[in-house]
């Protein structure tokens, strides 16, 4: 039962994290003085920001926030004869707020434990708005910044090119490739007028489908006109913020070269030995901080804090073991991660105990006269 499983270790792995702070006393915070009501008036609007775009404050003016849109959103799917996905977005966006510095488009790289690899990112503008890229990589997406940072702001309505390409998005299965691929992606908070997608391939297109919604595997079909035997057009009007249009194509085995697909190693990458330490840390860590009550041993402080050094060195080798050859994302909870929390959370308990039995002691010890 492995959905089970992972509740249990999850479970376990967040009890055990919340309580590793008991060894440290809790501030006390200072009483924050309660400031007096505001007088009622009216209230400024807000400027609405596009999709993960990054917004400078404009001067406020009276009346409904202006909308931002994007009225049309055009994608080039390109298929080579490697399998690489060569992509191309014209993205027209209305700043009806203004002041804004640009867009920010979110491209994933991992889903599950899928790797795909972004790369040669180009981003230009064919209305001359600042088109400088960035790019970021998030847990499971690149986000690629158009235009943000210390650029002019722009106003009004401002057309985007954003090119890359993708490897390893192909998968092969029994008799044919097929590729499965978010045309738009499922992050613009925004709605779109209307969104075109074209697809492109070496080989004769004959099984290709498209949906749009949330989720846009399972949503409307988009419709869709044949260019000749090597293209295929999908269109979709309408969208709503956070709707995607995904494309599915399968093509014969052998007509396009798919190399065998890249996985991460899992997020949880823990064993039953690892959680049952993680549990049995847990349950002497309750026990432990019971030692200290008035008349019974405390434990001593060293030990505490050695078990909790070890701990630490533990967590940071199986840390280091995933980061430094992957980077940060890549980090997999392991069972030497799962070890060194164990021992953490035995010495933070040690320490509780010994710093609430010394305290109790001292509290019952007579005053002389």
């Amino acid at each position: 039962m492995p959905d089970v499983r992972v509740w249990f270790r999850g479970v376990l792995v967040a009890v055990g994290m919340s309580s590793l702070p008991a060894a440290a006393p809790a501030p006390v915070n200072p009483p924050v003085p309660v400031a007096a009501a505001p007088t009622p008036g009216p209230a400024p609007p807000s400027a609405s920001a596009p999709a993960f775009a990054s917004a400078s404050g404009g001067p406020e003016t009276d009346g409904p926030a202006p909308v931002e849109s994007i009225p049309a959103y055009d994608v080039v799917l390109a298929i080579d004869r490697s399998s690489v996905l060569r992509v191309r977005e014209t993205i027209t966006y209305d700043f009806e707020g203004g002041g804004e510095h640009g867009i920010v488009r979110r491209v994933p790289y991992r889903r599950g434990d899928r790797l795909y690899e972004i790369r040669n990112v180009r981003t230009s503008s064919s209305t001359g708005a600042p088109a400088r890229a960035r790019t970021l990589r998030l847990w499971n997406d690149v986000q690629i910044n158009v235009g943000g940072g210390g650029a002019r702001p722009v106003t009004g309505r401002q057309a985007y090119v954003i090119e890359y390409e993708v490897a390893g998005a192909f998968t092969p299965r029994s008799g044919r490739d097929e590729l499965v691929w978010d045309a738009i992606g499922s992050s613009w908070r925004v709605p779109i007028g209307e969104a075109a997608v074209r697809v492109e391939a070496p080989v004769p297109l004959r099984k290709v489908g498209c949906r749009a919604g949330a989720p846009a595997s399972s949503g409307t079909r988009c419709l869709r006109d044949r260019d000749g035997p090597f293209a295929i057009d999908f269109t979709q009007r309408g969208l709503r913020p956070g709707e995607g249009v995904v494309v599915q194509v399968r093509l014969p085995e052998g007509a396009v070269a798919v190399p065998p697909p890249r996985y991460a190693r899992p997020r949880w990458a823990g064993t039953w030995a690892g959680t049952a330490a993680l549990a049995a840390a847990l349950a002497g860590t309750v026990a432990v901080a019971g030692f200290g009550a008035a008349g019974r041993p405390f434990p001593r402080r060293r030990p505490g804090e050695a078990l909790v050094t070890a701990g630490v060195l533990l967590v940071l080798a199986d840390v280091a073991d995933d980061v430094v050859p992957r980077g940060p994302w890549a980090f997999s909870l392991g069972d030497l991660c799962l070890a060194g929390l164990s021992l953490a959370l035995a010495g933070a308990g040690i320490r509780y105990a010994h710093r609430t039995g010394r305290a109790e002691r001292a509290a019952i010890v007579p005053e002389e006269d």
